[in-house]
């Protein structure tokens, strides 16, 4: 069984984001809030279910469905401001924290050369940002999606490598861990429960994977294109599920059962090489490098697929359009990272964003999996079931989350 566009998927979603919500998550409560990860879990496998299906059965990506879904001129410019709101800039303010949290990795792993610390010193300039984002550029700049894939799938690899590992080498508390499966919800957990969801069940992940499951499959019947999919899907998301549960039960062991805190990841590294020694030092940089640099790629690949399929752009990975919307996204997250700004404006904003288009997004999903133009592959009566609750619990989940940004 080979690895595919659902790999994209976890890679997007396990970003410095996630390594630091999971590890708040694992360093506050302990493995109490294990559960919610489960339900994140089966949310994302039947809404990308969805996006993938779509992309195989229709040849077009997400954008180009509600296009044709959303006919009306006011409605769909309404949506395509919410999509460039929330996605293109989302990413644009999140972009600076995947190249960070690449850098603090590479940082934890290796010496600064002696002209890095200049730059530093002398101009405030963080020089390690600025080869990820050319690493990162180079990747996305060959247009070839099968060795995207392919440098996504190393990364998800050396993700599962370090933070696996580094899960094994602090010694779990097995009961606690199986305890966490018990839904709970501890005193003041409720915004890291919120924030462990938020940071699986991304909506810029569905336009990714309808459109990458499109390029991975436009040559194969489709039965058979529908089958590897689903495969791809069952292996690939709970892989990235695994490796966030790694995260937070490696918070749980090395700091909430040492009784320490933790305020971002650049003291994940450095906290817990004293306790678990080198060996989980380095291994906690390499999947927080291995974190950083696959979001950097997958957010802006992500944004371009939106923003052209949205617009009826070219398809083209080489097209003008495409390389214009991610090398956007990608020098603004070089500039944010290296110049060490705080966009938190930008950051709030993109919050209230996609907290807004995440139900919408799953109901125009859900919508467009029953449309007649895929014929025998829709929605059954059990799916749409599903997918009901799904766009119930994303609902209630964004008015919670407007509710907490807002306040």
């Amino acid at each position: 069984m080979k690895l595919g566009p659902a790999t994209l998927v976890a890679a997007a979603f396990i970003g410095p984001g996630t390594v630091v919500t999971a590890s708040l998550a694992g360093a506050q409560f302990g493995y109490a809030l294990t559960w919610v990860l489960v339900c994140a879990i089966g949310a994302t496998l039947i809404l990308q279910e969805m996006a993938a299906r779509i992309g195989v059965v229709t040849q077009q990506g997400l954008g180009e469905n509600l296009r044709t879904l959303i006919s009306s001129p006011i409605p769909r410019l309404l949506f395509f401001v919410l999509v460039v709101a929330a996605i293109v800039i989302g990413n644009a303010a999140y972009q600076g924290g995947n190249i960070t949290g690449a850098s603090l990795g590479v940082t934890a792993l290796f010496p600064a050369p002696a002209l890095f610390d200049t730059l530093r010193q002398d101009f405030g300039l963080n020089a390690w940002t600025l080869l990820i984002g050319l690493i990162a550029g180079i990747v996305l700049w060959q247009g070839q999606y099968k060795h995207i894939e392919r440098a996504l799938i190393a990364l998800v690899a050396l993700m599962s490598l370090a933070f696996v590992s580094t899960f094994f080498l602090t010694g779990p508390d097995w009961l606690g861990l199986l305890k966490g499966f018990i839904p709970s919800a501890p005193t003041g957990s409720l915004f890291n429960l919120m924030a462990l969801i938020g940071t699986t069940v991304v909506p810029y992940a569905l336009f990714l994977h309808a459109d990458s499951a499109r390029q991975r499959w436009q040559d194969t019947p489709t039965p058979q294109a529908l089958q590897e999919a689903e495969q791809d899907l069952r292996t690939s998301i709970p892989i990235g599920g695994f490796i966030t549960l790694a995260i937070l039960s490696t918070a749980a062991a090395a700091f909430f059962a040492q009784g320490l805190s933790i305020q971002g990841p650049a003291d994940l590294a450095s906290t817990i090489e004293p306790v678990f020694g080198n060996t989980a030092g380095i291994l906690m940089g390499l999947g927080l490098f291995a974190a950083g640099i696959s979001s950097a790629i997958t957010a802006p690949l992500a944004s371009a697929y939106a923003l052209t399929g949205i617009l009826g752009g070219s398809r083209d990975m080489k097209g003008h359009m495409f390389r214009l919307t991610w090398l956007g996204i990608l020098v603004t997250g070089v500039l944010i990272a290296s110049l060490r700004i705080q966009p938190l404006t930008l950051i709030t904003f993109a919050q209230i964003m996609n907290a807004i288009l995440l139900p919408l997004i799953a109901g125009f999903l859900l919508m467009a999996v029953n449309h007649e133009r895929l014929g025998q592959y829709r929605n059954s009566k059990v799916q749409n079931g599903l997918g009901v609750l799904v766009v119930a619990f994303s609902l209630a989940l964004s008015i919670r989350t407007l509710w907490f940004v807002l306040q």
